[in-house]
């Protein structure tokens, strides 16, 4: 879809042009989930299709941003380890700059919002500028790649609990987390963002007393036509990791042993089988 550029102010902000509006707009704080637009809520669908101004996430797929209503300004706030089109700041400001003029902007933000997706943060700001902000939640990429994978979260004999954590703090920080509580039996850790940091968050829950042979499965673009899931164990998580690049999940514990076969790697097998069967 073709759209006109946003011209950008001194401070590096997006803006449009126009005169303020009176009457303030509305921040909407919208899960787009983890690509598959099919896994969209009916909600953010709707939303969306109210939109003024979409500020989105890097991993939000085109698929969805087609759906923004054509006259919509797109704005990308990309995330990458270590590379941001804008500093954080920067995009708390945009959304409450934008609803001050009056329009309604849709920060549209992969997963869920407040799932490491830092929507707490901009709505502390919304909030703190007297801007009403409004929260849909999403898909995130764990229950996806749970999912497609055919391995649950959670199972009455092999993971009684299941803990969301994220691969880095800010400021590139290893995460503060309970390490001892993360390495019981019958738990499945989830790990975001987790790739470049496998092999120490890995030594950590096995110097925690995980066992080596705990089951683990990576996933690489959750509910894509491009993902990957790897089954592994523990033991071979870092060694596994290294050899992959993307935006990732790392999943331990019992329940992961479930995983099925990746389909991609399956139906060569099967194409195999059934041209033999036809010689």
């Amino acid at each position: 879809m073709s759209r006109p550029a946003s011209p950008k102010s001194k401070a590096g902000l997006v803006l449009l042009k126009g005169e303020t509006s009176k009457a303030p707009g509305t921040v909407w704080l919208v899960g787009a989930g983890p690509g598959d637009p099919d896994l969209l809520t009916i909600k953010a669908l709707r939303v969306l299709g109210t939109a003024d101004v979409v500020v989105h996430d890097g991993l939000v797929s085109s698929d969805i941003l087609d759906l923004a209503p054509a006259a919509a300004q797109l704005i990308s706030a990309a995330k990458r380890k270590s590379r941001h089109t804008y500093a954080q700041a920067e995009i708390n400001a945009m959304l409450v700059a934008f609803a001050l003029e009056g329009l309604t902007v849709v920060r549209l933000k992969g997963g869920d919002p407040f799932i490491f997706g830092r929507g707490g943060e901009e709505l502390e700001a919304c909030r703190a500028a007297g801007v009403v902000c409004h929260i849909v939640p999403g898909v995130t990429a764990a229950l996806a790649a749970s999912a497609s994978a055919g391995a649950p979260l959670t199972h009455r004999t092999t993971a009684q609990a299941v803990t969301f954590v994220t691969g880095h703090a800010a400021r590139d920080q290893e995460p503060d987390l309970d390490w001892a509580a993360l390495a019981r039996a019958n738990h499945t850790v989830v790990i975001y963002m987790g790739l470049s940091a496998a092999a120490q968050i890995a030594g950590r829950l096995l110097g925690a007393g995980r066992a080596a042979s705990t089951p683990a499965l990576i996933v690489v673009d959750a509910s894509r036509s491009s993902e990957q899931r790897i089954t592994t164990t523990l033991g071979n998580l870092a060694m596994t990791a290294s050899t992959l690049t993307g935006p990732a999940l790392l999943m331990v514990g019992e329940a992961m042993a479930l995983a099925g076969r990746d389909e991609v790697d399956r139906v060569p097998v099967l194409d195999n089988l059934i041209a033999g069967v036809g010689a």
